[in-house]
């Protein structure tokens, strides 16, 4: 539902903005020696206050660019790569998460059998509105169960569960809480979850892990992310809480040839002021899975500048020859500015991460520092289709 076949359409639609709006700035590519001191003097701009930065040739795997790349930076959600990354690792893109409930083989008892779905929502507008697993309808249907099977008594109600996330857990209490329901919650293993079931009455499964993937990218879906990261610690052998997380991630850039020793990870989306990574890792990483089929959902679900997700207003105003030729992972904290991906330049492309870390906590100034990173970027961006310098609409054509 939520995979996004963006390039044809991503690559017609900068073409139609630079020809198609009067008058067109005709855009020439920059010159392989003009790169650094136009990157530089870009860098130095006041509202970026010394970034870490880098951009790569994607076909050769020079670097044209780079300040401060080695430096361990706070990334925002730039950090999202790296929990998707693992994800990919660890789980197979097509797995689904499912969640069941059923009655008890006692009596006044539900078991809650998961498999801990990262895509449970908690909202019942949001579950539909996204196709979501919706926590208010597992616990709806269960209430509903529970009474049909006790002679409409939910006095004494057991909920066994197992396999769902400890927030999910005390979201479904507290929702039964609201209507008076008030049950007794114990958490099961799996074996014995199975061995106290009956016949589900109720089964929902989550989108394929590659799907959800895309949209935690495009979105910057922060508890998706988070919960991506844990299920991959999981997979990996590692704890299932954030210093198994900080491990997997380890463990990931270790086997990718990344030195890690820099690398501090706090949480998996990015939240925390205490995760740190480094431009030229972040980089690198994006460098070895950009032709990889088993991580191709990460560059699915970018973001495209001036087209969708968290850049979907981005561009367009800073610079719009890059609208459609951007596709970047955003990253934003009080005070930090991160932009981290890939931009389109003619016939090749480059890797670039940007972080700004050390900007005013204000709201003006992380507006100012994005448009910065945007013009630097931007700096590099070009359509494949040649460009006319002056374009007007042909008499004998209408356009709609």
């Amino acid at each position: 539902m939520y995979k996004k076949n963006f390039p044809i359409f991503a690559t017609l639609l900068s073409f139609a903005l630079l020809v198609g709006i009067a008058p067109v700035q005709a855009y020439s590519k920059l010159q392989p020696s003009a790169i650094f001191p136009t990157l530089e003097a870009m860098a130095n701009s006041k509202f970026l206050a010394d970034p870490s930065m880098i951009f790569i040739d994607a076909s050769t795997g020079e670097v044209v660019y780079e300040r401060n790349s080695t430096q361990a930076r706070r990334p925002a959600s730039v950090l999202k790569l790296l929990s998707t990354t693992s994800a990919l690792t660890y789980l197979d893109p097509s797995k689904s998460f499912t969640t069941s409930i059923s009655l008890g083989v006692e009596s006044k008892t539900l078991v809650i059998n998961g498999e801990f779905d990262p895509w449970i929502s908690l909202s019942q507008s949001q579950a539909i509105k996204m196709n979501r697993t919706s926590l208010p309808r597992l616990a709806f249907n269960a209430i509903s169960a529970a009474k049909k099977a006790n002679n409409n008594s939910l006095r004494g109600l057991k909920i066994l569960y197992t396999g769902i996330f400890s927030q999910d857990a005390a979201n479904f209490e507290a929702f039964l809480h609201k209507r008076r329901v008030y049950a007794k919650f114990v958490r099961v293993t799996p074996s014995q979850a199975v061995e106290a079931s009956g016949e589900p009455f109720i089964v929902s499964s989550s989108p394929p892990l590659s799907t959800m993937v895309e949209f935690a990218l495009t979105w910057s879906d922060n508890l998706l992310a988070e919960r991506l990261a844990r299920l991959a610690s999981k997979a990996s052998g590692n704890s299932f809480d954030d210093t198994g997380v900080n491990k997997t991630f380890h463990t990931v850039l270790t086997n990718f040839g990344i030195d890690p020793d820099l690398l501090e990870v706090s949480d998996g989306s990015g939240l925390s002021k205490k995760n740190r990574v480094t431009a030229r890792s972040i980089a690198t990483l994006l460098m070895k899975i950009r032709n990889e089929a088993q991580y191709k959902p990460i560059y699915d679900g970018l973001p495209i500048g001036g087209v969708s997700g968290t850049l979907l207003k981005r561009f367009i105003n800073t610079a719009p020859q890059a609208v459609g030729l951007v596709h970047a992972k955003t990253g934003t904290l009080n005070g930090t500015v991160s932009l981290a991906g890939f931009v389109d330049s003619g016939d090749r492309q480059y890797i670039f991460v940007a972080i700004a870390d050390r900007i005013p906590r204000t709201s003006s100034a992380m507006n100012s520092a994005r448009n910065a990173l945007d013009r630097i970027v931007g700096k590099l961006a070009l359509p494949i289709f040649p460009v006319i310098a002056s374009a007007q609409p042909s008499p004998e054509v209408s356009i709609i």
